[in-house]
């Protein structure tokens, strides 16, 4: 029990760590009159993939450093990971998002106050698409995601990730890939814990000009990323098994 108990602690700090920096730069590029407004979609893919390698390094010791829904739901789809884990750790990642949002809430405060834009104080919390457009916006989640899992399940197969603490650098790499390479036209969410969390923060939190919470689109970036992350997986254990018989 001891040892669950810290697995959920992990999973809740790693994920909070992810989106304080995450959403953190997304917050300091997009609200007005930062020091770093304007700063642009470099800025928020290089931010993102530090906040998740910060992330995973983290909650690494404590946890395997999930600090995503489709990531967890991936593992136990191909056996690695207890199913009896999946909802506590599901839990622990969503709790960990939304406690972040809430303190980069406080900490923005007066640049809310001065941002009109009701899309960019929701972009400081959840993704949304360039166009909406339902199949591509699932397409983008699903092939995203699918290929962050495939990545991280490939970096186990080098004993240089297993033994210098080199794992997170390359989670945050792929990231990072991802974001510049395939996240423009949604946002890459990636993690239902990323979007849900603190999209649920900013339909209950007291923000100026704030607008509604994009509720028809919330569900994209849930169910994209759990598709997507289940079918990396599947396909990359099947390959995985194939070439070692």
């Amino acid at each position: 029990m001891h040892s669950e108990l810290v697995q959920l602690l992990g999973e809740f700090l790693g994920t909070f760590v992810l989106i304080l920096l995450g959403n953190g730069v997304v917050s300091g590029v997009v609200l007005k009159k930062t020091k770093a407004t304007g700063a642009g979609w470099v800025a928020i893919t290089l931010g993102w993939g530090f906040a998740v390698m910060m992330g995973v390094y983290v909650s690494g010791f404590m946890s395997p450093a999930h600090l995503n829904p489709a990531v967890t739901i991936a593992m136990a789809m191909i056996g690695s990971f207890s199913w009896s884990l999946v909802i506590p750790y599901i839990i622990a990642q969503m709790l960990g998002a939304m406690v972040a949002s809430f303190i980069l809430y406080l900490m923005y405060l007066p640049h809310y106050e001065v941002t009109e834009n009701p899309a960019d104080i929701l972009g400081t919390f959840s993704t949304g698409p360039a166009i909406k457009h339902t199949f591509s916006n699932v397409v983008s989640e699903v092939v995203g995601t699918a290929l962050l899992v495939a990545a991280i399940l490939s970096f186990s197969q080098y004993a240089v990730t297993k033994t210098t603490g080199f794992s997170p650098l390359l989670v945050g790499a792929i990231i990072t890939a991802i974001g510049l390479s395939l996240g423009a036209t949604t946002g890459y969410a990636l993690n239902p814990a990323r979007d849900l969390g603190p999209r649920i923060m900013h339909a209950i939190l007291p923000i100026k000009n704030k607008g509604n919470s994009d509720w028809s689109y919330a569900w994209i970036p849930v169910v994209g990323p759990i598709v997507g992350g289940t079918l990396g997986a599947v396909l990359y254990h099947a390959a995985i098994q194939f070439v070692t018989k």
